[in-house]
């Protein structure tokens, strides 16, 4: 017998050999059913897998974000199996799971179009209905050459595995084989609701000089209602698209003439302003200074960080005086000379440099993406240098701080740890003491964390916060990067409390990730009606007529004088039709004026929010609305 430890602690004993698959029937049918794939001891595997010692055993579902990837990367076999029926021409590439689906790289055949979605879902459908099993095994590679025979992408695959000395594996359902790792569902017939999404064209490999496949993307859910709802939360999110919303509401626009260099406009001024005046009021008050560093430094600089080994095909260079130069795309070198200006003691540390720094990065025209992925933004930057013995501490008080600042917009996180990457600076034992100080920290607060192997950055772990929008999505924004490494490089140091010189250590950052992203999650977050306190215009004041302009003005002169954002509407339009311009520009608060209004010293209010309308006098509604403004209510 196997002793198996289950979720909260629980230990149950099973003959060893026991299917994972069997352990989750014997906890009840509904989890059976519902149970994608599983964890042994921290590593993926089917349900079908054998727990053949004491082990820990995570049971995954669709509710799961690796129970999902399971489902959909059955489904994308499935796709896969479909097209192999109705195009037996077809060659096979890669099909990952995704975060919302799959997608397989296919050619051999011309590109699909959307008008051929129809009969592979259809086809797709008879698969699922068949609920083939889904069946794994190991092969050799000589067995893979015949499998795959006549697959000329699955074969260079086979090889280059094979060569890495990897175990090969391949799936089987029905008459279709793929060569993967897994893991997948049992069988075909979880996958109740399934749909093709769209096309793109990629080459194999990612590599411009390799064939150019059709990519098809596809997505599936347990049940056609949760389908449903996903595409409606789709089409939720074209209506909130930031690109669209921020050239409909004058925030900010892009030109041919500067491509992936946001151009802001004047109400787009206001909104990245005010969010700036809330990052220098929240650093004050976490008793952080501001810097501000050259855009512009020589080479040997960036030699010296690492950038230039490391980045340097992202930055943009330049030739000063016949020396080399770079367009800074990182903060942290320049917030390291700041440090080297004088003699620093332990009785200095922490030192929390704040910095709003623009920089440029060489992003490939194809990932550029509205203000989600610019070549120049502005990073609220902060770097910390700080003793070894005080990281935890700061740690806590940076996720504090993150608190605080999502809190106010209303959004949720979670928080993902991630370990050393395989191009990385320094030992593994600076590594993993740095690691298990970014992990004591965030356990320290009570709050909880999942591990992205290999993927923190060059010179050190990192813990990455991701924000989750109003429609569910989630967002990597703030991120605290814990490096052992630039301080050594550039020989910084402080004079310890015996007397001797220490090397600091280094926090790299940020809360918004960059102003820029901000304003575009944000922009589709409120899906453009931003809050009082950070909407561009706060009040529209309306004239009923001509003959009301002048208590217009002097109602607008009174909101401004108070701090708000207001504007008059002056135009000879209709009333209604400027009501109507100002409820599609999403004004919080529109003020209707007229001969009653003039007559009393009252404002007609017009609220996004219906609660806060009705008649008022203009001292009350002033009174009320620097109150909002004051508190940032959401």
């Amino acid at each position: 017998m196997i002793k198996v430890t289950l979720k909260d602690g629980v230990i149950r004993e099973f003959e060893a050999g026991t299917p994972a698959a069997e352990v989750a029937k014997s906890l009840g049918m509904g989890l059976y059913k519902a149970a994608t794939s599983v964890r042994i001891d921290g590593e993926l595997a089917d349900l079908r897998a054998p727990l053949e010692q004491d082990c820990r055993l995570d049971i995954l579902t669709f509710e799961d974000k690796e129970g999902r990837h399971a489902f959909w990367h059955t489904g994308a076999h499935v796709m896969a199996q479909a097209i192999q029926h109705l195009f037996p021409a077809a060659q096979f590439g890669i099909g990952p799971a995704l975060d919302d689906g799959w997608y397989y790289d296919i050619g051999g055949t011309e590109p699909f179009t959307p008008d051929q979605f129809e009969a592979i879902e259809a086809e797709m459908k008879r698969i699922v209905k068949a609920d083939l099993p889904v069946e794994k095994r190991f092969i050799t590679v000589e067995e893979g050459r015949e499998i795959f025979k006549g697959q000329t992408y699955k074969l260079e695959l086979l090889e280059e595995y094979a060569e890495k000395g990897w175990q090969l594996s391949v799936y089987q359902q029905g008459d279709f084989t793929d060569l993967c790792a897994g893991p997948h569902l049992m069988s075909t017939g979880a996958l109740k609701a399934v749909k093709l999404m769209s096309t793109a064209s990629a080459y194999w490999r990612g590599d411009a000089a390799k064939d150019s496949l059709c990519r098809v993307y596809g997505t599936a859910f347990p049940k056609a209602a949760e389908l449903q709802a996903y595409l409606d939360r789709l089409e939720e999110a074209k209506r909130r698209d930031h690109r669209k919303l921020g050239k409909e509401l004058g925030l900010f626009a892009f030109r041919d003439e500067a491509p992936g260099f946001p151009f802001y406009l004047p109400k787009g001024m206001v909104l990245k302003n005010t969010l700036i005046d809330y990052w220098r009021e929240v650093h004050k008050k976490w008793d952080y200074v501001e810097i501000a560093t050259p855009q512009i430094m020589r080479r040997t600089l960036w030699e010296t960080s690492g950038h230039w080994d490391h980045y340097k095909d992202n930055m943009y260079t330049t030739v000063i005086d016949e020396e080399d130069f770079a367009i800074k795309p990182m903060n942290c070198p320049g917030s390291i000379l700041v440090y080297e200006m004088e003699p620093r003691s332990y009785r200095d540390l922490p030192l929390r440099y704040g910095e709003l720094g623009i920089v440029h990065r060489h992003e490939l025209s194809g990932a550029l993406h509205g203000m989600f992925r610019v070549r120049c933004f502005t990073q609220d930057d902060a770097h910390i240098l700080l003793t070894k013995d005080q990281i935890t501490d700061e740690v806590v008080r940076i996720a504090r701080l993150f608190d605080e600042v999502y809190s106010l917009f209303g959004l949720p996180y979670t928080i993902e740890l991630s370990t050393m990457p395989e191009d990385h600076l320094g030992s593994l034992e600076d590594w993993e003491i740095a690691t298990n100080a970014l992990a004591d920290a965030i356990k320290s607060i009570g709050k909880t964390y999942e591990v992205n192997e290999g993927d923190g950055a060059f010179y050190g772990p990192k813990l990455d916060f991701h924000i989750q929008d109003s429609l569910g999505r989630t967002w990597q924004c703030g991120t605290i990067q814990l490096d052992y490494q630039l301080p050594g490089r550039f020989d910084l140091e402080y004079m310890g409390a015996d007397g001797q010189k220490h090397c600091p250590v280094m926090i790299h950052r940020v809360v918004f990730g960059s102003i820029e992203r901000f304003i575009g999650i944000l922009t589709e977050h409120f899906a453009g009606a931003f809050p009082t306190w950070l909407a561009p215009v706060q009040a529209e004041v309306i004239p009923i007529g001509e003959s009301h302009h002048e208590y217009a003005v002097k109602v607008t002169e009174a909101l401004k004088a108070a701090g708000v954002r207001a504007e008059a509407d002056l135009r000879s339009e209709k009333m209604n039709y400027k009501i109507r311009e100002a409820q599609l520009q999403k004004i919080p608060y529109m003020l209707v004026v007229g001969d009653k209004e003039a007559a009393e010293g009252t404002v007609s209010v017009r609220a996004r929010k219906q609660e806060k309308g009705g008649v008022k006098k203009l001292e009350e509604f002033v009174k009320e609305i620097c109150g909002e403004i004051a508190a940032r209510e959401n």
